[in-house]
């Protein structure tokens, strides 16, 4: 399948391409980019096994992830899309696309994450035949819970996984 390019008004959700790799294993090994999201940086041989795995699920599923590009200066920004990972955590995520997002720091308190995502559930809204979709976020990450929250997710349990606090949140689609 090919990957369908969004865009927003400040934004470019498109496919990884080669050149995008550099930048994303830079995001991908910053600290502060994966505080609460696995809570260790990333090398580059899991930066680039995640990077092929993008393109994997557009393939095989018919959704991924996007690279995420600034129209002014059409830089990678960070990436945002739907995944199932088979974390084999509950009945109730067992193959329900689960939206997820990261920003380079660089680009993190700008809005961002809120336009990509909500540009993202839009798609996800006219393609999933499933109204539901999920997301993981760690309780402390309130910066994430904040996107979420404005995109309409709700927390419907807590738990662990990886050892580390989850929150577990559902959304239902507004179909248009």
């Amino acid at each position: 399948m090919q990957v369908p390019t969004i865009e927003t008004e400040r934004l470019r959700l498109r496919a990884h391409r080669h050149e995008d790799f550099p930048a994303c294993a830079a995001m991908w090994a910053d600290p502060e980019v994966t505080k609460y999201i696995g809570g260790k940086p990333s090398n580059e041989q899991q930066t680039w096994t995640n990077f092929l795995s993008y393109a994997g699920h557009w393939q095989l599923l018919g959704f991924g992830y996007w690279a995420i590009e600034t129209k002014d200066t059409h830089e990678f920004a960070g990436e945002a899309g739907f995944a199932d990972f088979k974390r084999g955590l509950a009945p109730s995520m067992s193959d329900v696309p689960e939206i997820g997002f990261a920003l380079a720091s660089k680009f993190h308190g700008r809005g961002i994450a809120t336009e990509a995502a909500r540009a993202a559930l839009s798609w996800s809204d006219r393609h999933f035949a499933s109204p539901r979709t999920v997301c993981l976020i760690h309780p402390l990450n309130v910066a994430s819970q904040k996107v979420v929250e404005k995109c309409g997710y709700t927390v419907f349990a807590r738990g662990d996984f990886n050892n580390r606090p989850l929150l577990f949140l559902e959304r239902l689609a507004t179909r248009p």
